[in-house]
């Protein structure tokens, strides 16, 4: 029994300290596609939607319902971040004709940033990050995975593609957060 709690203490330990030492989403930063500098730290108390995009994906009419969210929300605690990647092949414009299709087929507004890698060693850190914070749930399996950063700058819940930014659970989530 003794050796039963020993064990059971130890992780209890392990697992607070590696959540203590795992930091938050505000230490990271993306090179916007405008050539800006997005550093999250500026968003601190706000919730963060992070959806890695792409211009031709099945999921690419979800641009228009991230715009009507950011719309909707912006002045109410609420950051869109799109990710352009071609982490799955659908998504091979420079950073220029990223941002010319969005402002031109979508009226895209909100923050995105240069196109990057999403997945495997080469991914960005924060996605590194989002998977030992959250767990394999954060990592895209496919375009237009959004990953959602409370108020607290730690991943809350993750959607995969499917989950369309209008969906009611994606909005009341949304709303219960902001």
């Amino acid at each position: 029994m003794k050796k039963i709690l020993i064990i059971l203490l130890m992780f209890s330990f392990f697992s607070k300290l590696s959540a203590v030492n795992n930091g938050t989403a505000y230490n990271y930063e993306f090179n916007g596609i405008n050539g800006d500098l997005i550093k999250l730290s500026q968003f601190k108390g706000k919730v963060i939607v992070v959806v890695n995009v792409a211009s031709r994906c099945g999921y690419t009419p979800q641009y228009e319902a991230l715009q009507s969210l950011w719309t909707k929300y912006e002045n109410k605690n609420l950051i869109i971040l799109g990710v352009p990647t071609n982490n799955f092949r659908q998504e091979p414009g420079t950073n220029k004709e990223i941002k010319d299709f969005c402002e031109t087929n979508f009226g895209i507004t909100f923050p995105m940033t240069e196109k990057i890698d999403v997945i495997g060693r080469n991914s960005h850190p924060f996605y590194k990050w989002a998977r030992e914070d959250y767990g394999i749930g954060a990592i895209p399996k496919w375009n237009f995975h959004k990953i959602i950063v409370g108020k607290n700058g730690k991943v809350v819940k993750t959607f995969s593609s499917i989950t369309n930014p209008s969906s009611k659970k994606f909005l009341n989530l949304i709303e219960d957060l902001i």
